[in-house]
């Protein structure tokens, strides 16, 4: 767990922190785009937040709010990404 977030590039670290942040991109995203757990990202975020961001980052993915968790989420939504979202293939954000 640790190995891999510590032979992480920075850009990924950046992009897989910012996907755990949106509320709408499930942990399983994470684990199709980049191979990382559940415990991983929370080992990531630990790591790479301050101690009150990490903690109201949990408090609200343990909350009602966040669809972290494909089981809590409506079963209408079916993709990782919002329809206006544009293409985004392995990481690769497409030019704007």
């Amino acid at each position: 767990m640790t190995i891999v977030i510590i032979s992480m590039n920075p850009i990924d670290q950046d992009r897989i922190i910012e996907m755990a942040w949106e509320d709408r991109t499930p942990f399983e995203a994470i684990l199709f785009q980049f191979g990382l757990t559940e415990a991983d990202v929370i080992a990531l975020m630990r790591k790479s937040l301050k101690r009150s961001s990490f903690n109201l980052w949990r408090k609200r993915v343990n909350s009602g709010v966040s669809q972290k968790h494909l089981q809590k989420r409506s079963t209408a939504i079916q993709r990782f990404k919002c329809t206006l979202q544009r293409q985004i293939t392995h990481n690769k954000i497409s030019k704007r």
